[in-house]
């Protein structure tokens, strides 16, 4: 075999853990592929000889890209118009709802809470908690010393379970229930019914990115007027007949897809607790939303 051909092989067998590690570092899959892809130019140039664990090694090469892309973009994002969430993921048929730690980390409100962490803060998360890489492999990917890793994980940890305190494991099945009662209630008039999935304190965000109309308030708190506005948007949808919205597998869960003929105009995430909608997102910036065209696969472990 000759050596392209086996670097090439690689890094096809391990591609969809390196996806992942930099898709949930980035919180962007289009970023997620560029990383990728310079990762993979980096690589063909490696001696092959002198790799001794290609996970591990290929593993904290993309990091290392992901690392510089997050802080490469810090002002882009500091310069954004309106709330910053994340890019949306469409997964692919055999999706992660089995693997209880995999569907948690890419669903959305944990992407939410992990912009929140610095990028080093991040990157350490991701690959302790999600990954379970060793501390050594972590510091050598981050080029932080042993005890700057040990600290800064137990940091992120807290920080995390802090913001993230209200929630069990993403549950798939019972989030697509209360995804089933919502649009039902939506779409039937059912004020009441509706109110009575919403959490009193939900907090609806919206992400259009100043590129395209969208509510008043892009960050709505409070049942009382979450519902109303929700109820509004259904109604105006029913009123147009080019108008459809479907059920996708978004981040591992359940997520309503809008759409006007052919062009995908919005989607709607939610966070989901004692069978209660307690956070939800709504993604109107068509950057973002063309992601949505490319399913994806993502893993926490080498393909078999």
């Amino acid at each position: 075999m000759n050596p392209i051909d086996e670097h090439t092989e690689r890094f096809v067998h391990l591609r969809p853990l390196l996806f992942t590690i930099a898709y949930e570092i980035l919180g962007a899959a289009t970023e997620a592929d560029d990383v990728l892809q310079d990762s993979y130019l980096r690589w063909r140039r490696v001696e092959l000889t002198t790799v001794r664990d290609t996970k591990s090694y290929l593993a904290q090469l993309v990091t290392r890209q992901a690392l510089n892309t997050l802080r490469a973009g810090a002002s882009r994002r500091e310069e954004y118009v309106g709330p910053w969430l994340p890019e949306p993921l469409l997964l692919a048929d055999g999706d992660a709802s089995s693997d209880v730690v995999l569907t948690e980390s890419v669903s959305m409100g944990m992407l939410v809470v992990l912009e929140t962490l610095t990028p080093i803060e991040r990157a350490v998360f991701v690959l302790r908690e999600v990954f379970g890489f060793d501390y050594d492999e972590i510091a050598s990917a981050t080029g932080k010393s042993l005890d700057t890793v040990y600290q800064t994980a137990r940091r992120a940890r807290n920080h995390v379970q802090a913001r993230r305190k209200r929630y069990g494991p993403v549950d798939t099945a019972r989030t697509a229930a209360v995804t089933e009662r919502f649009i039902t209630a939506a779409t039937t008039g059912d004020m009441e019914g509706l109110l009575s999935m919403l959490a009193p304190d939900i907090t609806w965000t919206t992400d259009s990115g100043g590129k395209v109309t969208a509510l008043p308030e892009l960050v709505i708190a409070g049942a009382e007027r979450v519902g109303p506005i929700l109820m509004a948007v259904f109604r105006y949808a029913q009123r147009r007949p080019q108008v459809r919205i479907e059920t996708v597998n978004c981040n591992s869960q359940p997520a309503l897809a809008c759409y006007v003929g052919d062009k995908l105009e919005a989607l709607l995430v939610f966070d989901i607790a004692d069978d209660r909608i307690i956070n939800g997102y709504g993604i109107r910036n068509p950057d973002k939303l063309s992601a949505l065209g490319i399913p994806r696969t993502i893993s926490r472990t080498e393909k078999a």
